[in-house]
């Protein structure tokens, strides 16, 4: 294998230039401070957790996780993503704390993918979690949180569509009762979003007409709050009843938020994490064929680090949200001031006072006739509006000193 070239880097990570890094802080400050107005307190965790706990525990298959040794042999990960550790802190530093606990955050994370897949293997979230609260009332707060989160980052137009897990697990062992292979089979193209694949795997599975029927149904189970009464007619299980009847409960709660307009209930999603107990959603940016969030309800996590505890949460899917959001980030007055040597203490004091209005200043000496004829050009061309100045536009310019005081 040939050596990697000084400027190369590996395959799905990218480089975020000044322009994107202030449009990127833009998004993850408003989205944090939406949350923050909601009662969600910040927090942050190690890049770094043990594959044993965290690892297994967020059900990232393992080709997707980057694995390291430690110095003493134990297999570490970069977290995949970040419900898991913060599992893991509700369960020990937080373990007194009393319940709910609201928590907010963002981070990167690190997923494997084939060079080909053209997926960042570095990516950005900003998230919220609720933790210890089971009722329709906290996932409507969280599908909630989610719009008013999206925007705050400034999202353009979107929508967003929730399900349960519960319907799907619950139809499909009616209708395939044990068979969990065949089940499989057609939560994965659910899951990849292949409706043909879905109705060619039920043509050739051994069903009678009427489960078949049914099963083809549920792809038509996507809408308003009508779509949960039609769902009853296809399943008589209680799982698949107590499910369409949260679903119908988180929408009542919605109504109240005053967000129906921007959700609709899909129940042929089945949540990529194989920890989802219950409620899911995605977020859905007009301009982007694929998510910028999602999340929903994980009742059974927290007990595999010790402190048994509903739950329920989020991601805004931050990178994706880049892609999507219009201009540039609001940056404050951006300032150039040039100053002759002997000027020096006159222009960095000026440069502090300005500093500490909220403006950007930069500064920089002229130090010979080069420098002072540029300055004179800016300053003929009009102090008052943009100048340029070496591939950096500025707002106003301040010129302190004058060039006959660099002569000999």
């Amino acid at each position: 294998m040939s050596k990697p070239k000084v400027f190369e880097k590996p395959v799905g990570v990218r480089d975020y230039l000044p322009h994107a890094v202030a449009k990127l802080r833009r998004i993850e400050l408003a989205a944090l401070d939406c949350m923050r107005r909601w009662g969600y307190e910040q927090i942050i965790t190690p890049t770094l957790e043990y594959y044993d706990t965290v690892g297994a525990a967020s059900t990232t298959s393992d080709r997707k996780l980057f694995k390291l040794l430690d110095h003493r042999g134990t297999t570490i990960v970069l977290r995949s993503e970040m419900t898991a550790p913060i599992a893991r802190v509700v369960a020990s530093l937080l373990r007194q704390a009393p319940l709910p606990l609201r928590l907010s955050y963002h981070a990167n994370v690190f997923r494997a993918f084939d060079e080909g897949a053209g997926r960042d293997a570095e990516f950005f979230q900003t998230g919220a979690e609720l933790v210890g609260d089971a009722s329709a009332e906290a996932d409507a707060e969280i599908i909630a949180l989610a719009a008013s989160s999206l925007q705050a980052a400034g999202v353009p137009s979107f929508s967003i569509a929730f399900g349960h897990v519960g319907f799907l697990n619950g139809l499909l062992e009616e209708k395939l009762p044990g068979r969990r292979d065949e089940q499989d089979l057609l939560k994965d193209c659910l899951l990849k979003r292949d409706f043909v694949g879905y109705r060619d795997r039920l043509r050739e599975l051994a069903l009678n007409e009427e489960d078949r029927l049914a099963l083809e149904e549920v792809l038509d189970l996507r809408g308003g709050r009508e779509v949960c009464d039609r769902a009853l007619t296809l399943g008589r299980s209680e799982e698949v009843r107590a499910a369409i009847r949260q679903l119908g409960e988180i929408w009542d709660v919605l109504g109240a938020y005053g967000v129906q307009h921007l959700v609709s209930v899909d129940l042929t999603m089945i949540g990529d994490f194989s920890y989802y107990t219950g409620m899911i959603f995605e977020g859905y940016a007009s301009q982007l064929g694929f998510p910028v969030c999602g999340g929903g309800r994980y009742d059974n996590l927290l007990a595999q680090f010790g402190r048994p505890a509903p739950a329920t949460g989020f991601a805004l899917k931050t990178t994706r949200i880049l892609e999507v959001v219009n201009g540039q980030a609001a940056e404050p007055e951006r300032v150039l001031i040039l100053y002759a040597p002997r000027s020096l203490a006159e222009a960095l004091a000026e440069a502090s006072r300005l500093r500490e209005k909220g403006l950007t200043v930069v500064t920089a000496s002229l130090r010979g006739q080069a420098d002072w004829e540029e300055a004179e050009k800016l300053a003929a061309s009009g102090a008052e509006g943009l100048c340029e100045y070496r591939g950096r536009t500025f707002d106003r310019l301040i010129v302190f000193g004058k060039r006959e005081e660099e002569a000999p």
